[in-house]
């Protein structure tokens, strides 16, 4: 079948020419559909030189998905995005099919094709029927994943990359400072984490302080990339280290204050952070803590009928010297289960356009368990499912601590 077209002009001088494009169906590789495009001739006089358009190279730019900021150069092999193998560009969204649609370069156009998808391929809101052009500017949606189309410089995009390896080797460090989970023992912990780009500010711990008593602290540092993370993994090492002189760390208030005082943010290129900082008594079943601007911890029963919201009136941390800190304790049953967070985690924008607030999410922590899924992994992809958005706007950390 033949789809139609208009050849377009540009200040009056035609532009296009026709291509005819095949569709396979993904399924029957003996069933070939054939389109007709228009695609643009790659040299117009009055817009681009063949020089430039030789030093440029056609990019998708993931705007919104499972890795925003991803970056695929188009060459002149065509590339099927699909959900399994034997696509090219994997992608892991349930609302893509296993070979979803196919890119290739026509005479300087790109062109996208639908292979026969469940839930279709749209070009700037449009479904892709057979094969179509994706202008520059243009928006391609695939499931939850919308691209665009970019000219990008061959030396900007090699640059790029070498800047992108470097991130992805901070990414990797700054994960692998957080502690593994705790599966036995009197306490048990369990998180998820994901920052909303390749670099966040958020970063969280615990250890024994001595036989008696466990730290466990979850902070969250303003803006995000590598200033962000690397400021957040600092903060990070001193409570590790226990770098503060003559501190008592036993003492949340005292640590807060202390932090305060090395990392005002007039001196850290106006980073400041917010901090939950809590000791664990094992003897006595008492918590003591202290946040400073953070979300409250929320202490949830063995039975998860109840929530506790477990907050100190204390400023963000590095935006006031010589300000007071104060911390205050609390009983922990056995069997309850303590929830530190960011606040990337309750501050999102449903599908009916609400925005969440704390209640939402305490709600959404005291539905039952789901076996085989760890408490975090639930949650986190609860919210998912929830919001907006299928990546969300900041970073996603999660830690549960369980007293036994």
């Amino acid at each position: 079948m033949r789809s139609k077209g208009l050849k377009a002009t540009r200040n009056g001088i035609p532009t296009s020419q026709e291509i005819h494009v095949n569709a396979m169906n993904p399924d029957d590789a003996e069933t070939i559909t054939e389109s007709t495009v228009f695609a643009q001739k790659t040299y117009n006089p009055l817009t681009k030189s063949q020089t430039d358009a030789e030093e440029s190279l056609h990019c998708l730019v993931l705007i919104e998905g499972f890795q925003p900021g991803l970056v695929i150069p188009l060459q002149a092999t065509p590339l099927v995005l699909g959900r399994a193998l034997p696509s090219d560009i994997l992608i892991a969204d349930s609302m893509v099919s296993r070979k979803h649609c196919r890119v290739e370069l026509v005479h300087d156009e790109l062109i996208v094709t639908d292979l026969n998808s469940s839930n279709g391929t749209f070009i700037d809101g449009k479904r892709v029927m057979m094969g179509m052009v994706l202008p520059r500017g243009g928006i391609l949606q695939i499931g939850n994943q919308v691209w665009m189309h970019e000219r990008r410089n061959k030396r900007e995009m090699e640059n790029w990359q070498d800047i992108n390896r470097d991130l992805e080797k901070a990414s990797q460090y700054v994960q692998s400072q957080l502690p593994p989970p705790i599966q036995e023992g009197p306490i048990r912990t369990n998180w998820f984490f994901l920052p909303s780009r390749k670099l966040g500010g958020d970063a969280f711990g615990y250890h024994r302080l001595d036989e008696h008593h466990f730290v466990i602290y979850l902070l969250d540092v303003s803006g995000h990339g590598v200033d962000a993370a690397m400021h957040s993994v600092s903060v990070m090492n001193v409570i590790k280290k226990k770098a503060l002189p003559e501190i008592d760390f036993l003492d949340p208030a005292q640590v807060l204050k202390a932090l305060n005082t090395m990392f005002q943010m007039d001196a850290h290129d106006d980073l400041y952070f917010t901090l939950w900082y809590g000791v664990y008594d094992f003897d006595r079943r008492t918590l003591s803590f202290a946040s400073g601007g953070h979300p409250p911890g929320i202490l949830v029963s063995p039975d998860k009928r109840e929530a506790m919201p477990l907050l100190t009136p204390n400023i963000v941390i590095g935006a006031i010297p010589q300000s007071e800190f104060i911390a205050k304790t609390q009983y922990i049953q056995r069997g309850s289960s303590l929830y530190l967070f960011s606040d990337g985690v309750f501050e999102i924008i449903t599908h009916e356009g609400n925005m969440w607030d704390m209640k939402d999410y305490i709600a959404l922590i005291l539905e039952p368990t789901i076996p085989g899924i760890s408490e975090p992994l639930r949650l986190y992809q609860s919210i998912q499912r929830i919001a907006k958005r299928v990546t969300l706007d900041d970073d996603f950390s999660l830690l549960v601590v369980s007293f036994m």
